[in-house]
């Protein structure tokens, strides 16, 4: 596998509506648990929506995992062009500092939104363009937008090949735990 696509919930379906929420920092431990294997068998991109959310923490996990992986890759595809402008100036910032560390920024459609044609065609682009999908999506927990990218990615995988990686929220309890026992010892 050499184009792994990481995605998952939005920051506001998690309960999450600034960059300073304390389960960020768990969520992209996580993250990075789950990629360090990958790019060591050999994925060169991580390809990514760059929605705000677990798609963003993403990227800011694989351009700290850049540093020791000189060779990795990030590439954000969006559904249509500036996407973040009617973000919170906080956000919009932290947006652009992102994309500008990409290796490849791009959107499906240079047209401001338009419809809901424009996400369908970056997520077919998005599947096209990766052998498999790390997917933050656990059923118990919540179901959004994430659940009809792994309907998806469930499709793919059982025709063949396509891997198929899902992270649930246990393994971020289970780090915040773990960190929690760690600051008692």
């Amino acid at each position: 596998m050499k184009t792994l696509l990481v995605t998952g919930y939005r920051a506001h379906e998690l309960g999450i509506y600034d960059s300073k929420h304390q389960g960020i920092p768990y969520i992209k431990k996580a993250l990075a648990n789950r990629l360090l294997p990958l790019i060591e068998e050999g994925v060169e991109w991580v390809i990514t929506p760059g929605q705000y959310g677990v798609d963003l923490w993403a990227c800011e996990v694989v351009l700290e995992l850049k540093r020791q992986y000189p060779g990795l890759k990030l590439g954000i595809i969006t559904a249509h062009a500036a996407p973040e402008e009617k973000w919170k100036e906080e956000k919009q910032n932290e947006y652009r500092r992102i994309i500008a560390g990409a290796d490849y920024y791009g959107a499906v459609s240079n047209a401001p939104y338009d419809g809901s044609w424009q996400f369908r065609a970056r997520d077919d682009l998005l599947f096209r363009k990766s052998d498999g999908i790390l997917l933050f999506y656990d059923e118990d927990a919540a179901e959004g937008s994430a659940k009809f990218t792994k309907e998806r990615a469930m499709k793919l995988h059982a025709e063949g090949d396509y891997e198929l990686y899902l992270m649930h929220a246990e393994e971020i309890q289970n780090i915040a735990d773990e960190e929690s026992q760690r600051g008692y010892e």
